[in-house]
């Protein structure tokens, strides 16, 4: 099984959806409040990335991985860094892939596309939030990302940790996915 990196289209909304919703499910059982992960919405999730995605000012980038059949089975989306951070001027947002697609190297790829199109962009650092508790964190760190700060934010009524990794030279994440 090969799977295909393509830029995202509006009609991948419900595709990605599915993918944020699941992926949260699996990846955040015990850490995040459990009503808030029930409460998560295939139709609400939809909407916010066909709403992004149709945007034609949009500042992200959207990478999606298609499987054979052509479902979309993982995501990446990043732009401008949101807390203006000014040693980091881009930020990975969300990278998610469906568990059974896991460990295939789809993560490095769909990074991969991102820091071309932030390089494209003139971004040439980038951030990453990740929760403290997360268990795939690690993966920024084979990627070589720095450990920058932790802050705490609230979730579901929840307060959580969460870790931010940086890469103060984003061309070295193309060298490292050769």
């Amino acid at each position: 099984m090969t799977e295909t990196i393509r830029a995202a289209r509006v009609e991948d909304a419900a595709g990605i959806a599915r993918v944020h919703v699941d992926t949260w499910r699996t990846t955040y059982k015990g850490i995040v409040p459990e009503e808030y992960l029930a409460n998560l919405s295939y139709e609400q999730s939809e909407h916010m990335w066909a709403r992004g995605l149709s945007n034609p000012a949009r500042e992200p980038f959207y990478s999606v991985a298609e499987n054979d059949q052509g479902q979309i089975v993982g995501f990446v989306v990043g732009g401008p860094e949101r807390r203006h951070d000014v040693e980091y001027p881009a930020e990975l947002y969300a990278i998610y892939i469906l568990e059974e697609y896991q460990g295939r190297g789809l993560g490095r790829r769909l990074t991969h596309e991102l820091v071309k199109s932030l390089l494209g962009a003139g971004m040439n650092a980038m951030l990453v939030w990740v929760l403290a508790e997360n268990p795939f964190r690690r993966f920024y760190e084979a990627l070589g990302g720095q450990y920058v700060r932790t802050e705490q934010f609230e979730l579901g009524g929840t307060m959580l940790d969460e870790v931010a990794y940086g890469w103060r030279d984003i061309r070295t994440l193309l060298k490292r996915s050769e």
